[in-house]
């Protein structure tokens, strides 16, 4: 049963906690180093639980001394994204902290088209209607980007009032 992550609550504190050990154990087990840079942008992105610009994560770091140009930003999120640690949100141009960090899924991100927040949840790209495509014509999918536009509990609730 796929289990999305974004939109109910639970213990922040722990869920930050827990991602960044993931983070560090698949960066001793890979030979990955996890830069101060680096694990400051996972903790930004774990503790905003929501999509983010590169600019957006660029002012935090140059606020806290750790870089003030473009490349800084750009460099920690594409080693985030190319580790498992994040994800890009092509409708938003943001990069959302994975809800899965050291699992092998297939993320699909549910993205209110009110507030911007963004729900990972996991999918099987070889189930479904994309599947049965895939199969009928001898495609092996290797990867898909599934992103879905509506609203979160929370702005239905605010839009029903």
């Amino acid at each position: 049963m796929p289990t999305s992550i974004g939109f109910e609550s639970h213990d922040h504190s722990i869920c930050v906690r827990g991602s960044l050990e993931k983070a560090q154990a698949h960066c001793g087990a890979t030979g990955l180093r996890l830069t101060p840079v680096r694990r400051r942008s996972l903790e930004i992105l774990l503790a905003e639980h929501r999509a983010m610009g590169a600019y957006d994560l660029l002012r935090q770091l140059a606020a806290e001394g750790l870089g003030s140009q473009p490349p800084v930003a750009y460099r920690a999120l594409e080693f985030m994204v190319g580790a498992g640690f994040a994800h890009k949100i092509e409708a938003l141009n943001a990069y959302i902290a994975c809800a899965h960090i050291g699992e092998d899924h297939a993320p699909a991100f549910l993205i209110c088209r009110s507030c911007q927040s963004v729900a990972e949840t996991d999918t099987t790209s070889d189930q479904g209607r994309l599947g049965d495509a895939a199969r009928a014509t001898g495609f092996r999918i290797e990867r898909t980007v599934v992103e879905a536009e509506g609203l979160c509990p929370a702005c239905q609730d605010e839009d029903a009032e």
